[in-house]
C-alpha cells in the first residue's frame, strides 16, 4: 500500500465551523477516511469533518506562497 500524506490524527479542542461541500467531495472524503483507517490501523473510519481538518492543515503548511505571505506580516 502506498504511503498516505496524512498520518494519525490528533484529537484537539474543536471550534465549530459549518461548510457546504459538493456531494462528490463528501464521497471522496468518506473514501479517503476508509483508506486512512486501514493504513493507520483504526477500527472505524473517521468522519469527514475529522479527516478534512488535517488535510487543510497539511495544505496550508505546504503552500509556499501562503507561508511567504504569512512571514511578511
Amino acid at each position: 500500500m502506498s504511503k498516505l500524506r496524512l498520518g494519525p490524527i490528533a484529537d484537539d479542542k474543536p471550534v465549530k465551523l459549518s461548510v457546504e461541500l459538493p456531494g462528490a467531495l463528501h464521497r471522496d472524503l468518506l473514501a479517503y477516511a476508509e483508506v486512512h483507517a486501514k493504513a493507520t490501523g483504526l477500527a472505524e473510519p473517521l468522519p469527514p469533518e475529522k479527516i478534512a481538518v488535517p488535510m487543510i492543515e497539511r495544505f496550508m503548511a505546504t503552500d509556499r506562497a501562503f507561508a511567504s505571505e504569512r512571514r511578511r506580516r
